[in-house]
């Protein structure tokens, strides 16, 4: 029997996780089927692809061969379609977006006006922090904030994404005014390392003043709320959660920018072509949020020096 594609994607997903539950993870499957599948394709190839370490599987000669060519036909195969959606004139049929966890409660309604404006236009959203490729066709549409847009996409800035410092009013009360250097920090662990916040934080607090860190700025802003201590957050979050007051107002060396990105190969596609000109359209609306310009009242929480 042949190879087939979903061989081959089996082998290049764990050969790019370098274990078998990530491959499998990767191509949607279960760990056991991924096992059966494996071993099945060795046995009808007669040669081995992976030798079995203890810390993960390690390509043979023949593994790497075949890893290469999966390698090459996923990425044909993926250009095809990217190219064939990309010629596809109706405003019609599934738009894949991707966000981040901090743009969810941002963005949800304007997900339901496009809905209600183009019913027939269905939406699948993924909520992930790291950056989904649009090449592989991972996602149609990227919408998140970064410092700046890859060369090969097409990038529609929309705003610059200020950040300000927050925390509960239970927690400022019981600390009384004080320097920024002397509360209990919130902020991002090391998965986050590349935003501005996480910087600013590293240059400026001392490391025994962060108590609490987190892969989710979602995440930090629940902490925030529950009262743990201050933390800095993109002002379209903080300035709605009626939770949290600013601490201080944002900080110039703490600001992205918000982008929405598309693929060259489907800039002609009526439905992301109406769905990205819908997003735009809304987005700059809220650019007064966006930007650190609708704040509610500053806390008198810290001690200028």
């Amino acid at each position: 029997m042949p190879l087939g594609r979903t061989d081959l994607r089996l082998v290049l997903a764990i050969g790019e996780a370098g274990t078998l539950l990530g491959g499998a993870r990767t191509i949607g499957i279960d760990h056991s089927t991924a096992f059966r599948r494996l071993n099945a394709l060795e046995k009808r190839l007669g040669v081995r692809l992976f030798e079995r370490a203890r810390d993960g599987y390690v390509p043979t000669a023949a593994g790497e061969a075949a890893i290469a060519a999966a390698g090459r036909m996923e990425e044909e195969i993926v250009g095809l379609e990217r190219k064939l959606a990309g010629a596809d004139l109706r405003p019609s049929g599934v738009v894949r977006v991707t966000l981040t966890d901090t743009g969810v409660d941002l963005l949800t309604p304007v997900f339901a006006a496009f809905r209600a404006a183009h019913p027939q236009i269905a939406l699948e959203v993924a909520v992930a922090n790291q950056f989904f490729s649009l090449s592989r066709r991972d996602a149609d549409v990227a919408i998140r904030p970064s410092a700046e847009a890859p060369e090969d996409l097409i990038a529609h800035r929309i705003a610059e994404v200020a950040t300000a410092l927050y925390a509960a009013p239970s927690y400022l009360a019981s600390r009384g005014r004080r320097a920024l250097g002397e509360h209990a920090w919130l902020g991002p662990d090391e998965s986050l390392m590349h935003l501005g916040s996480s910087r600013w934080l590293r240059k400026e607090i001392a490391p025994e003043q962060m108590v609490y860190r987190a892969n989710s700025l979602v995440a930090l802003q629940a902490a925030a709320r529950a009262g743990l201590g201050v933390v800095p957050l993109p002002c379209y979050i903080g300035d709605r959660d009626p939770a949290l007051v600013r601490v201080r107002g944002p900080v110039p060396d703490m600001a992205a920018t918000m982008w929405v990105l598309i693929h060259p190969d489907l800039r002609r596609a009526a439905r992301i072509r109406v769905f990205v000109d819908f997003i735009v359209q809304e987005l700059t609306r809220q650019r007064a949020l966006i930007e650190g310009r609708s704040p509610r009242k500053e806390a008198a929480a810290v001690r200028r020096s």
